[in-house]
């Protein structure tokens, strides 16, 4: 990273996560010159890591779990840190019990003192659900797994915590992420590649941003300074309302409050990395980072999150009229002359962190395929 100024380079990247940090890095490393500038002070997006003043190392905006089952993925970022397996489990403060979700063969005999093997579980489930047909709301997906009795324990607080909306009121794909098992399985991914940056994210960002032929401005507006931006190519990973100056109207977020605190002289707070709390307290759930790093330590430190309609945004709210709003902005952006716009932010999706590496090496190529002409 070199914040000297120079001559105005071929292509401006605005944001430095994900997106912007893999775009510019194949960029530079195809010859380009690069200028990314990011508002806030530092690189990593949301996936910015740092210690504690207690020499913890947290996830500053909330815990982000790498996995994937795309090898690309994995062999592109491969090259710029090393890994560490991790798990991720998740537990449930239900019924004053610890229980695992996804819901899987031990919550449910945990939770009704049964003892049913698979198929007991799977004909529990064909007992209690509740057919929906066609299946079009975050309700009708969990009514037609589970049943009421789960759907209201497990997803229904939590949903109208974490999105300010009944599910009845959200798209079938919020709680379509979570898949149902009748096994023990209690990992919360599936995937081939699950797998944490051995020296953590915000060493990842540097080094895939340490490169002669990228320059840095972070603390930097970018509408306080577009006007004088003079690159012929620009990779916008910003939400996308913004860019147009929300002519058509803000597209709907949800943003999150954080509150960081350290457990002195506790080694461990609770027993996995995340503890959801679908139908107590103002939070949906604490994480402690010392699971997701490995990271040995005399203290812990956790956060609890507390979803919130105002602030940064995070989450883009999966509703059909709010995808209807997108494809209008979406409309204006394929108009602009040598504008890309990639990742969550911009094209109004509820990416992964793999996925938006993949989009982004897609948009790079792309990209190259203008500059090469």
């Amino acid at each position: 990273m070199t914040p000297e100024r120079s001559a105005s380079p071929g292509i401006v990247i605005i944001g430095a996560g994900f997106a912007g940090s893999v775009v510019a890095e194949r960029l530079a490393s195809a010859g380009q010159q690069v200028l990314v500038i990011d508002q806030r002070p530092h690189i990593g997006g949301n996936a910015y890591d740092e210690p504690d003043t207690h020499g913890v190392l947290i996830h500053r905006y909330g815990p982000h779990i790498f996995h994937t089952n795309a090898q690309r993925v994995v062999d592109y970022l491969s090259r710029f840190t090393e890994w560490t397996p991790y798990e991720h489990r998740v537990l449930a403060s239900v019924a004053g019990q610890l229980l695992p979700i996804p819901i899987n063969q031990d919550t449910i005999n945990r939770l009704y003192g049964l003892h049913l093997d698979e198929a007991g579980v799977q004909a529990f489930f064909d007992r209690v659900r509740e057919p929906r047909d066609p299946i079009q709301t975050s309700e009708d997906v969990v009514l037609n797994t589970v049943g009421r009795d789960l759907y209201e324990k497990f997803f229904r607080g939590y949903t109208r915590k974490q999105w300010g909306l009944d599910p009845s009121q959200l798209s079938a794909a919020v709680t379509a992420r979570i898949p149902v098992r009748t096994n023990r399985d209690d990992r919360y991914f599936n995937d081939q590649f699950q797998i944490m940056p051995r020296d953590g994210y915000t060493a990842l960002f540097q080094r895939m941003l340490d490169h002669p032929n990228i320059r840095l401005e972070l603390g930097a507006d970018f509408f306080a300074i577009r006007h004088r931006l003079k690159a012929k190519t620009m990779v916008y990973t910003g939400p996308i309302d913004a860019y147009f100056d929300y002519c058509y109207g803000p597209l709907p977020y949800r943003s999150l409050h954080f509150e960081h605190e350290h457990q002195p002289g506790i080694a461990q707070y609770q027993p996995v990395a995340v503890v959801n709390y679908p139908n107590d307290h103002a939070y949906t759930r604490i994480t402690e980072f010392k699971h997701l790093t490995g990271q040995s330590h005399p203290g812990t430190s956790i956060v609890r999150e507390y979803p919130q309609a105002e602030g940064d945004p995070y989450y883009p709210v999966p509703r059909p009229e709010n995808e209807a709003l997108y494809q209008r902005y979406k409309a204006l952006a394929a108009c602009e002359s040598n504008v890309f716009f990639v990742g969550r932010l911009a094209q109004y999706r509820y990416y992964n962190m793999d996925q938006v590496v993949a989009a982004a090496l897609k948009t790079a190529e792309r990209v190259l395929g203008i500059a090469r002409d």
